[in-house]
């Protein structure tokens, strides 16, 4: 009977396989967390995006925030892109630096954190290895994903040197541990500036336990949720810029991993906006 039920999990499970990424959305399944394996693992992390930075002004407000981030006493912190609104060399070391504080920061770049269409030089050097990558914290992976074109903000794909990447590295995974994505564009169904081509990077995970992906660019909250797996944007955390959505919130999550499961829960800075 075990045997037969397994059988019947597989087939379903390949017939999936056979759905778009998209479509998998909409129909709120992902085939990869069927036969995902147990974690015993509890930690803390916080993801916050588009933090903006664009003035000495900008720094004191963030040092603000990292102060309030500290007291989560969390494992590390996701940076879903927009650092700096420029990309300049001496803001994107000013928000290293600031975080530094919170504890280990993984980000992503995002299209302000370029300084030209094509020159993204600052970035590469104050933040070495920081484009496509992935780490391991106990028994959860988290894959970084460049899903920049430049400094073009809408009407995007996501560039073929970040699929290659991926092809020539999930193998490095292990599919059957719990998964996060971190980009810069929103990978969520219908989202706002969610790249042309964004179900060509889901579907290399369809296969994975996929938990949540954690994205920026369109600040506002959104979530899409297939299964356990949750695709979500959020408000930005910026003192000179604001949000698409018209709320005035500005902020990051909290997001706590137990029993094999992630919750995240939306915390607002509480110090005056510009």
């Amino acid at each position: 009977m075990e045997t037969e039920c397994m059988t019947k999990k597989m087939t379903r499970r390949e017939s999936l396989q056979h759905l778009s990424a998209g479509t998998l959305l909409t129909l709120g399944l992902w085939p990869g967390a069927l036969l995902g394996a147990d974690s015993s693992s509890t930690f803390r992390f916080i993801a916050v995006n588009d933090t903006h930075y664009l003035t000495p002004e900008c720094g004191k407000w963030l040092e603000g925030v990292t102060a309030q981030m500290k007291k989560e006493n969390a494992s590390f912190c996701l940076h879903a892109g927009d650092l700096v609104d420029t990309g300049q060399a001496a803001h994107l070391e000013a928000v290293r630096d600031i975080f530094k504080t919170v504890g280990p920061m993984y980000p992503v770049i995002g299209n302000h954190d370029y300084v030209t269409q094509t020159d993204r030089t600052a970035y590469e050097k104050v933040l070495p290895n920081r484009l496509n990558y992935f780490w391991k914290h106990d028994d959860w992976q988290f894959v970084a994903l460049d899903s920049s074109e430049g400094l073009r903000y809408e009407k995007t794909s996501i560039q073929p040197v970040t699929l290659k990447w991926l092809d020539e590295n999930l193998s490095k995974l292990n599919k059957q541990s719990p998964t996060v994505i971190l980009t810069h564009f929103p990978l969520g169904d219908d989202v706002k500036y969610r790249p042309s081509n964004a179900d060509a990077l889901l579907e290399r995970f369809l296969e994975f336990n996929l938990k949540a992906v954690f994205s920026g660019h369109y600040h506002a909250f959104t979530e899409r949720k297939s299964h356990s797996t949750i695709l979500t944007t959020n408000r930005c955390c910026a003192l000179k810029r604001g949000n698409h959505d018209g709320t005035k919130e500005k902020g990051y999550f909290v997001c706590d991993v137990r029993d094999g499961q992630l919750t995240r829960k939306f915390i607002e800075v509480s110090q005056p906006q510009a």
